[in-house]
C-alpha cells in the first residue's frame, strides 16, 4: 500500500521541526466530552486547517483533531500517515445545535475541501488525508447525500467526498490540537506551502471557507 504523505514540505517541518510522537487517547463517545452538545465528525484534510475553519463558527464550541473510519485501535499519528490504518485525519466539531444546524456545518464544511480530490486534499497526498463525511444518524446521512447531490449538479461532475457511518473517533496526540493557535508561524508557512486557500478559491470562489455564506 502507499505511504500517506505531505508532498509539498519535508515531514519534519510539518510536524513543527521534530515534534515528539506520542500516544493517542482512546476513543471518545458523546457522554465523555459534551452531554449538552452535539457532535459532527468531518474528514477535510490536515486537521489543523480544519480546526481553523470551525471554530470561528458561532455555535461551535470545541473542535478536536483525531482520526476516524479505519480499523485500528487507538492509532498513532505515525501509523495513520503511513496508510496501514484505514483512518482519515478529522475534527470533532461540538456544538451547540440550538445556536448553529449541522447543515450550515456541512456548509461550512464542504466549502473547506476540494469535493473532487481523490485520496488527497491540497498537498497531502493518501488515503489518510481523504474527504469525509461521517454521519451519526438518518438525518445526518440524508442531509449529506443532499448536499453532495446538489453539488454534484452545480459543478456537472462527480463529487470524491465519501459520506459513511460514523463509528469511532480517537483524539490526536495533544501537539496536534489547536496547532494553528499554539504554532502560528510554523502553521502558516505549512498552509501557505500547501496552497489550500489557492485551491478552495479556485473551487469555491468568494465562498471559499464557508463563513461569509453560511446560512
Amino acid at each position: 500500500m502507499p505511504t500517506s504523505h505531505r508532498t509539498a514540505l519535508p515531514l519534519g517541518l510539518l510536524l513543527g521541526l521534530a515534534l515528539p510522537f506520542g500516544l493517542a487517547t482512546p476513543a471518545l463517545s458523546q457522554e465523555e466530552t459534551n452531554e449538552e452538545a452535539a457532535r459532527a465528525v468531518f474528514a477535510a484534510g490536515c486537521f489543523w486547517c480544519v480546526e481553523e475553519a470551525f471554530d470561528p463558527v458561532d455555535g461551535v464550541l470545541r473542535t478536536i483533531s483525531g482520526y476516524s473510519g479505519g480499523d485500528v485501535e487507538d492509532p498513532s499519528y505515525q501509523q495513520v500517515v503511513e496508510g496501514d490504518t484505514g483512518h482519515a485525519e478529522v475534527v470533532s466539531v461540538e456544538y451547540d445545535p440550538e445556536v448553529v444546524s449541522y447543515d450550515t456545518l456541512l456548509h461550512v464544511f464542504w466549502r473547506n475541501v476540494d469535493p473532487f480530490a481523490e485520496d488527497r486534499q491540497f498537498c497531502d497526498v493518501g488515503s489518510s488525508y481523504r474527504s469525509a463525511i461521517f454521519y451519526r444518524n438518518e438525518e445526518e446521512r440524508e442531509m449529506a447525500t443532499e448536499t453532495r447531490d446538489a453539488l454534484e449538479e452545480r459543478f456537472g461532475r462527480d463529487i470524491a467526498t465519501e459520506i459513511v457511518p460514523f463509528e469511532a473517533f480517537y483524539p490526536a496526540e495533544d501537539y496536534h490540537q489547536n496547532y494553528y493557535q499554539e504554532n502560528p508561524v510554523r502553521y502558516r508557512f505549512y498552509k501557505s506551502a500547501c496552497g489550500r486557500q489557492e485551491r478552495l478559491e479556485d473551487v469555491w470562489g468568494d465562498e471559499a471557507g464557508g463563513l461569509g455564506s453560511a446560512h
